[in-house]
């Protein structure tokens, strides 16, 4: 598939700087902006609603919403207004609920449940979603059997939920078990992988991007951790041609905190 590329952002300490940072992304050439769903950023519908309505171009979608933490019914509300408010350039990004989403879901409210049950809301949600007038694209978060069969029968977009300091290694090793689960529909999924750092080398990495991971940043990328990108962007454009040949991958997700950096990988790669 063609490259695309998106921006993941949570939060900006003003409204202005929150619309500013969408603006940038579409300037940049970026495809999309995606926000997280946590209690530490934005609440993802107003804040992309919010974003919609100073670009043009921008897609938008959740990364990804905990589907635990909400009725399907009320997730299938949402998505159909804010697909409408932005003319058709929402994108449904949904999960299980990430390590550390059932605190969220207490605060919320919500039964957080069993892995069986998370993955059974998980379906309900897609198939609220796809019974609507102007359903958005589908991404499913999956790293794990269960999930990458689902999002193998369901999902239009498969973000491959790895550790950052997963290496090519693993990635193949999932990718395979979601083309076996897949079969003919295999060529019908884009890819996902996010980046949590961009620099010139591992040791200019920003001591700051270890705590972003949970360990240290400038390690995992020496040690070929996917989740980081170094060198020159003609370098890097070579890197993710490559997996793109060996491993389908090609909707590349990168921290907003690095998205200037990243920018001249983008120009390279637009026509790829």
């Amino acid at each position: 598939m063609d490259f695309r590329f998106g921006v993941v952002a949570g939060k900006a300490p003003s409204g202005a700087e929150w619309a500013g940072t969408a603006r940038r992304a579409e300037e940049l050439g970026y495809d999309t902006l995606l926000i997280p769903d946590t209690l530490n950023t934005f609440a993802p519908f107003p804040a992309l609603a919010a974003a919609a309505a100073v670009t043009s171009t921008l897609r938008l979608g959740t990364y990804v919403l905990s589907a635990p933490n909400r009725p399907p019914g009320l997730v299938a509300w949402e998505a159909e207004t804010l697909q409408q408010l932005s003319g058709g350039r929402f994108e449904l990004g949904l999960g299980g609920g990430r390590p550390g989403a059932e605190r969220d879901a207490e605060v919320l409210g919500a039964e957080f449940g069993t892995p069986r049950a998370r993955i059974e809301r998980v379906a309900e949600t897609i198939a609220a979603v796809r019974k609507l007038d102007e359903a958005p694209p589908v991404l499913l978060a999956a790293s794990r059997p269960r999930m990458l069969r689902l999002a193998a029968a369901q999902a239009d977009i498969v973000a491959l939920g790895l550790r950052p300091q997963a290496t090519e290694p693993e990635l193949a090793r999932t990718v395979s078990v979601l083309r076996d689960a897949a079969g003919e529909r295999f060529d019908e999924i884009e890819l996902h992988l996010n980046v949590a750092a961009v620099a010139p080398s591992p040791a200019e990495i920003p001591p700051w991007a270890s705590r972003m991971v949970g360990g240290d940043a400038r390690a995992m990328a020496e040690a070929g951790g996917i989740a980081f990108l170094t060198g020159s962007a003609e370098r890097i454009a070579d890197l993710l041609c490559r997996r793109r040949e060996e491993f389908d991958v090609s909707y590349i997700g990168v921290s907003g905190l690095f998205m200037e950096q990243f920018a001249p990988v983008v120009e390279l790669l637009r026509n790829a």
